[in-house]
């Protein structure tokens, strides 16, 4: 704060003995060894000049508000010095008035009362013949300005916009853009002299004339409308900067006003975001800007990334938005985290729609997972999951599983459901889906001491997968509710595999019988363990008689929980033997889906699976082959009276493009009388509905 109340050269005596008052308080301030000797400097010097503003010929007033705004900034209260600034400000000496306007600016805001109180002073010494007097009222109008003064002082500042003084201009601007935030239906009173200011020559009345003309553009859209004819000026200008030489008034790092380009650049993409002609005439200018600005400079990688982002906003022809995205990419490769960092910001709003482009920057993007810093690593994850696609599932699918394997705790779950979410889309085959999903199940529920052993057995089955990594418990649970759901699959050994695995009743038994007996295994585990063996029992042939043995042991079990089971289970064994045909019978395989539809890329199967004598469970699956996705999908189904229908829940009401995903229904049927089964279904596509008989 001295050296806003110092002057260029030699101080004046007034301006001396602020300076040295000042200067007193702030060393006696700092010599202070604790905070209450600080706090008791502080009252006495509050106390002594509360004392001089009391006084009615007080000649050190400058020195004692300078001394108050000192104690301010401090955080200490200050509000009892308002009224003095109101009091400067009003003075005829100028060094009174800048220390008062200052005061205004720190102390004073537009929700209190004294701010009202020098707006007449502020008005005044905007029509004062000093400029120095003129723009300490403009900055002050600019800082703390309620919506009442600038509705006042409005007219002043359009007055001041068409003066001849370029000081005066660019200050007057800044102003209007606060007015403008304040009382918005101000904007139209500012646009004519905003227009006109885009002709001066003052690299300061031209930033502020952008700066003005974009606050009103953006709150307006009559405004926005009539500035688009002001593009070629804006081209013109920034053209200038472009290809100017070496100017060492505004040269920064040797980029030409980098500030003022920023600024034009940002007024561009607003005027050419949505009109094909004012994009138009800016294509030229930004290939130019982005072919020849250094991007060796941080001053330079701020006009280039400008450049970028209004490439990529306005109506742009394709080969200059593949120079933007080259442009990104030339930042991945900077040594600047924040450059990478807001590189893959901006891919990540583009890559759905120019996806090949940003695809070609794959490899540095997969590059960034290894990246130290936590935000560019999050942003690489994003990115490189919005990159996954059929083409290119495998290999990026091993690139994101080794992050997985490494990656921080707080991105572990991100990255586990990115995975997930594009296997499932993209999966080359159903084996490989479950791989892939296996494998992150075990990266992500298992230490990195036992991973290894469970990663060799995954390629068995959920058999292996137990006996790998009994240490993790969710996992586990899984594998065994999957041995006892779908035991008999696993027995016979179908699957996609050039040699599939045999497994035998007594590897599955001994599997989870491993299970129950490990003391890593909890409660709720072996409880997984013991259904899932008392599954198996209507499951296999052989070793039934193992299982009741299995059973019976835990019905003496120390855990409660484990006890109820295995008595409840082997009442079942004593009580219902009778029932296990029937219930293996209900388990029988499902039938080869027949197709029964196949009509303008819709392909719809179904498969039957019988539960009883009198019940069946009829699976309509339905795929759409075209190119593009069909919505509102729905299916029906008729039965003759005598038979009692009831259809569950569709897994989706669209049906995506290219046979990404697909549409499945589960149709129950209970036939008591066991009539002949006759069966009408109806789809509707599109709007349309068509009715088939099976």
């Amino acid at each position: 704060m001295s050296n806003c109340l110092a002057g260029k050269e030699r101080l004046p005596e007034s301006d001396q003995i602020v300076h040295d008052d000042l200067s007193k308080m702030i060393r006696a301030i700092r010599s202070a060894r604790t905070q209450c000797e600080e706090r008791g400097v502080i009252q006495r010097e509050c106390a002594a000049i509360r004392a001089q503003f009391r006084q009615a010929d007080n000649g050190g007033r400058s020195h004692n508000l300078a001394k108050l705004l000192y104690v301010h900034m401090l955080g200490y209260p200050a509000h009892f010095g308002q009224m003095e600034c109101v009091r400067m400000i009003a003075s005829p000496r100028y060094s009174e008035k800048r220390v008062g306007y200052l005061g205004a600016m720190m102390l004073l805001d537009e929700k209190q009362d004294a701010s009202l109180l020098i707006t007449n002073s502020i008005k005044n010494d905007l029509a004062h013949s000093n400029q120095y007097v003129q723009s300490l009222a403009l900055c002050t109008l600019a800082c703390m300005g309620s919506a009442e003064m600038c509705r006042d002082l409005a007219p002043e500042i359009d007055r001041l916009l068409r003066a001849s003084n370029s000081y005066i201009k660019k200050k007057a601007a800044l102003c209007a853009v606060h007015i403008v935030r304040k009382v918005h239906e101000l904007g139209e009173l500012f646009a004519p002299a905003a227009r006109s200011l885009l002709s001066e020559k003052n690299h300061g009345v031209l930033h502020g004339a952008v700066v003005l003309i974009i606050e009103l553009c953006e709150r307006n859209p009559e405004t926005l409308e009539r500035f688009r004819k002001t593009v070629p000026d804006l081209v013109q200008i920034m053209k200038g900067l472009v290809l100017s030489g070496y100017s060492p008034e505004h040269d920064v790092a040797g980029i030409s006003d980098p500030f003022l380009q920023v600024r034009i650049l940002r007024l561009l993409r607003i005027l050419g975001r949505n009109n094909e002609g004012a994009s138009d005439a800016m294509n030229d200018l930004l290939a130019q800007v982005a072919t020849n600005t250094d991007s060796t400079k941080t001053v330079g990688n701020a006009v280039l990334y400008e450049t970028v982002l209004t490439v990529l906003d306005i109506k742009s022809e394709s080969g200059l938005r593949v120079l933007a995205v080259n442009i990104l990419g030339r930042f991945l490769l900077n040594n600047d985290r924040n450059i990478r960092y807001i590189a893959m910001t901006s891919l990540q709003k583009i890559v759905g729609t120019d996806h090949n482009a940003v695809q070609r920057h794959r490899g540095t993007i997969v590059d960034c997972l290894k990246d130290q810093d936590a935000s560019v690593k999050r942003r690489a994850l994003e990115l490189s999951l919005a990159l996954v696609s059929a083409s290119n599932i495998r290999s990026m699918m091993k690139e994101l599983l080794l992050f997985l394997s490494s990656c921080p705790p707080e991105l572990r779950a991100h990255a586990a459901s990115g995975i997930f979410n594009a296997a499932e889309r993209y999966a080359p085959s159903q084996r490989w889906h479950i791989d892939t999903m296996l494998h992150v199940l075990i990266t992500v529920n298992t230490d990195r001491a036992t991973r290894p052993a469970a990663l060799s057995h995954m390629g068995f089955s959920p058999s292996r997968l137990t006996s790998g990594c009994p240490s993790a418990q969710s996992l586990v649970q899984v594998a065994c509710w999957c041995i006892g759901e779908y035991g008999d699959l696993l027995l016979r050994g179908d699957c996609q595999e050039t040699e599939p695995v045999q497994v035998t009743e007594d590897d599955a038994l001994d599997a989870l019988e491993t299970v129950l007996q490990s003391h890593m295994s909890s409660p709720a585990t072996r409880g997984f363990a013991l259904t899932a063996t008392m599954k198996l029992s209507t499951r296999i042939t052989d070793n039934v008689d193992r299982i009741r043995s299995i059973v019976s042991i835990y019905g003496s079990c120390i855990d409660v929980e484990l006890q109820q089971r295995a008595v409840e289970y082997n009442a079942l064994f004593k009580k219902y033997d009778h029932m296990r045909y029937a219930m293996k019978k209900s388990t029988c395989p499902v039938s080869d889906p027949v197709p029964v539809y196949d009509k303008g890329g819709v392909t719809l199967t179904l498969s039957c699976e019988k539960q009883s004598d009198t019940g069946l469970t009829v699976t309509l699956t339905a795929s759409n082959a075209t190119d593009s996705d069909i919505s509102s999908f729905t299916l029906q189904a008729a039965v003759p009276k005598s038979v009692q229908l009831h259809m569950k829940a569709p897994s989706g009401d669209s049906l995506p493009a290219r046979g990404t995903a697909k549409v499945t229904q589960m149709v129950v049927l209970n036939n008591p009388n066991k009539v002949n089964l006759k069966m009408r279904y109806a789809s509707t596509i599109r709007g349309s509905v068509f009715w088939e008989n099976l």
